[in-house]
């Protein structure tokens, strides 16, 4: 492999959005049914099947009047409820006592509010003036028929299906998700159902990794522990290059028996960067070998995890069809001053109280598991910024 510069986190974030826009293919499309698409990335637009709303419609309890009447007295004609088929017209001097959604009457054009009137038997006095639509939504005015309200690329939430389901999709068209190999290197590691030795542990970065990727939308599929040694890693390698993503973690930084980068050469690789100034995580190497793109994460479980927040995940999401995929970073205040060392973006394990503020959380390093189960998100440090003060706003990654 050439000499591969290190990257700050913004150009390797940036490098892994660019490279896997330009090189992506499109997904293969499915149709499935409105509850199966939730989380799902949309194939194809979506148009109005009608005008949004289909007639005016009051926007509340009152009564349905005409504003050259007002103000005065009105003689009440009838009623309107929602759902009610409107066979009513207000003429002049005519008001038509109406409910929250119902359709508007022909003939009206504002509505009073029941709270802003005074009812007598038949009569009703309205002694304000009203502008013409108050209280009234026009119809088409959430959406006309033929209208695009969504657009092939986005994720499916809970809005889209609330819009999905008023539109009468019983079934849309996604994008198949991305389908990702997870390969865990190192002889030090040992199935979850077995006692490791004191020199061992348990695989735990495929299992949080197969997590971290199915909550992006992908499709997770753990392959065998690769031990220390070429051969074995490389026919891994070749088997994980088979699916949409390969996520290596461990074996990527510059000991003796770290071989992922070796084996990765014999499928040609191409290495965009094998360096971040990020803590934790630095040894990250993302490439292309046989067509498909890789990731090299580091072995230790919080280098691991922030490692596919900041940057793997964006690869998920995109290879899945997304359009874009951004970085989930808000700013909090500080519940206590904080400095770090500048030159490194770094994200900390941290809690985001009730109250809103950022407390750090303790922790002797990215292999201390039960710091990051205590975390609820990730303190996000600027590189160039050494000292923070207690309620200065700071970088929080919700994770």
């Amino acid at each position: 492999m050439g000499l591969v510069a290190t990257v700050s986190f913004q150009q390797a974030r940036k490098l892994v959005v660019e490279r896997v826009k330009a090189l992506r293919q499109r997904p293969a499309v499915e149709r499935v049914g409105l509850l199966e698409a939730a989380g799902r990335v949309l194939a194809s637009d979506v148009a109005s099947d009608r005008d949004y709303p289909p007639e005016p419609r009051s926007m509340r309890d009152g009564f349905a009047v005409r504003v050259g009447d007002l103000p005065g007295w009105l003689i009440v004609t009838g009623e309107v409820r929602a759902g009610q088929a409107c066979e009513i017209q207000v003429g002049p001097g005519e008001a038509v006592e109406i409910m929250t959604g119902a359709t508007v009457p022909p003939g009206a054009d504002a509505v009073a509010m029941v709270e802003h009137v005074r009812v007598e038997g038949a009569r009703v006095a309205v002694e304000r003036v009203l502008r013409e639509g108050e209280n009234i939504n026009g119809r088409g005015c959430d959406a006309g028929q033929g209208q695009i309200l969504l657009k092939a690329g986005v994720r499916i939430g809970a809005s889209e299906v609330a819009l999905l389901a008023t539109l009468g999709c019983v079934e849309v068209e996604v994008f198949a998700r991305t389908r990702v190999a997870i390969l865990a290197t190192g002889d030090e590691l040992v199935d979850l159902d077995r006692k490791p030795a004191p020199h061992q542990i348990r695989n735990s970065n495929s299992w949080s990794l197969a997590m971290q990727v199915v909550r992006a939308g992908g499709e997770a599929v753990v392959l065998a522990v690769a031990p220390d040694e070429i051969e074995s890693t490389a026919r891994l390698v070749e088997e994980g290059l088979q699916f949409d993503l390969l996520l290596l973690s461990g074996g990527v930084s510059a000991g003796k028996y770290d071989v992922v980068e070796q084996a990765l050469a014999r499928y040609g690789a191409e290495f965009y960067f094998d360096r971040v100034k990020l803590q934790p995580g630095q040894p990250c190497v993302f490439g292309r070998a046989n067509g498909k793109f890789f990731f090299g994460l580091p072995g230790n479980p919080a280098s691991t995890l922030v490692c596919f927040e900041t940057l793997a995940r964006a690869a998920v999401e995109l290879l899945g069809g997304l359009e874009e995929s951004t970085l989930k970073v808000t700013r909090a205040p500080l519940a206590a001053p904080f400095r770090h060392k500048p030159g490194l973006t770094r994200f900390l394990p941290a809690r985001l109280e009730e109250n809103g503020r950022l407390s750090p959380v303790k922790w002797s390093g990215s292999g201390d598991v039960p710091a990051l189960a205590r975390a609820n998100c990730f303190l996000v440090a600027d590189p160039d910024i050494e000292e923070y003060g207690e309620g200065e706003m700071i970088g929080v990654l919700l994770a």
